[in-house]
């Protein structure tokens, strides 16, 4: 449990140190949110599965990429925690990517429609 409270500590930390990045993005995926939502014929059904899609490819690669950019590898990871975190730190950021990508895929599908 201690490790647990530890991570949540840390990224507690870490959104400290860039939080006007986090307020950036948020302004920006709710900019994105309001123009699909105001285009015409949006489908925000539609655009769902390609955005899972681009969430998922960006899971992936932040599985595979995180470690190098942490300057570890996956070989040095050799407790479970270390996996919890990596497989939480790569769903997190597709889900980012979903976040981000629904937006954009429901104007591409509401302008391919017409």
């Amino acid at each position: 449990m201690y490790e647990i409270w530890l991570v949540l500590n840390i990224l507690w930390e870490l959104a400290r140190d860039v939080w006007p990045l986090l307020v950036g993005a948020a302004v920006l995926w709710v900019v994105l949110m309001v123009a699909a939502a105001r285009r015409r014929g949006a489908a925000w059904g539609r655009g769902l599965p390609s955005a899972v899609a681009v969430g998922g490819v960006v899971a992936v690669a932040a599985f595979l990429l995180v470690p190098g950019l942490t300057k570890s590898s996956l070989g040095e990871m050799r407790y479970w925690v270390d996996w919890a975190n990596l497989v939480g730190i790569a769903l997190a950021v597709g889900a980012v990517g979903v976040a981000f990508a629904w937006p954009l895929m429901t104007m591409k599908q509401a302008g391919s429609r017409g």
